[in-house]
């Protein structure tokens, strides 16, 4: 019998946010309203399924089908290569982010 996940609240969800960024040396997105609604939607996708789906993507809540897009998703890196920022506009280059530029929509990698 698998232990039960216990539930995050959003603040323990931006704490995970700040840490994946740190940890990568990339960095947040500058508006605050929008990191809000990101951790508002990771955290209700944590507390749905157990994991941190991408709160910009629709999750199945198997973790199998969803794993490449468990937060950071595997398409953070190459989007961030193309554009400086994630699908989501959560995680930013470093540089993307001295550029005081705000993120633009990324074409959706995932596979339909």
């Amino acid at each position: 019998m698998s232990k039960p996940i216990k539930p995050k609240t959003k603040d323990q969800t931006k704490k995970f946010m700040e840490m994946i960024a740190k940890h990568n040396g990339w960095k947040l997105s500058r508006d605050e309203e929008f990191l809000d609604i990101l951790a508002e939607g990771l955290t209700t996708n944590f507390n749905r399924y157990g994991y941190y789906v991408c709160p910009c993507r629709d999750g199945d809540g198997d973790k199998e089908l969803d794993k490449d897009i468990i937060c950071p998703c595997d398409y953070c890196k190459p989007d961030q290569e193309e554009f400086g920022h994630c699908y989501c506009g959560l995680y930013l280059t470093a540089e993307f982010f001295e550029t005081g530029k705000e993120p633009q929509g990324v074409p959706e990698r995932r596979p339909l």
